[in-house]
């Protein structure tokens, strides 16, 4: 595969961006991915088994997931990921891009003054 940046990859889809978010802290199987990703958002995003897995896929062709070693205590079936080097400089870069437009959209008045005091205290 030719060297790519990161930025070639941007925009992430917001799934892609959610599994490297939940795969940040170390590696997870699906199910734990999912569980992450419906606590992270709040229980607003719950994908689907068959799509989790078609993104996880589609992720690992484009070098930002690999499969990881099972710990020996957990079940044989379950099928183990982490994020790659590249999956975590894609992820900067697609949390920095993300800035950038909440960053314009405070510049316009468009962002509510609860939604950035939820910003700012969920980084504390």
């Amino acid at each position: 595969m030719a060297h790519r940046k990161p930025n070639d990859l941007l925009p992430v889809t917001p799934l892609h961006f959610q599994l490297l978010l939940a795969l940040a802290d170390g590696p997870r199987h699906g199910y734990g991915m999912l569980k992450e990703i419906e606590l992270q958002t709040g229980g607003r995003m719950k994908p689907a088994t068959g799509t989790l897995y078609l993104a996880l896929q589609r992720m690992d062709e484009l070098d930002l997931v690999e499969n990881a070693r099972r710990p020996s205590s957990e079940d044989k079936r379950r099928r183990y990921y982490r994020i790659t080097e590249f999956g975590r400089e894609v992820a900067v870069a697609e949390a920095d891009r993300m800035l950038a437009v909440v960053g314009a959209a405070m510049a316009k008045n468009i962002v509510g003054s609860a939604a950035l005091r939820d910003l700012v205290a969920a980084s504390k």
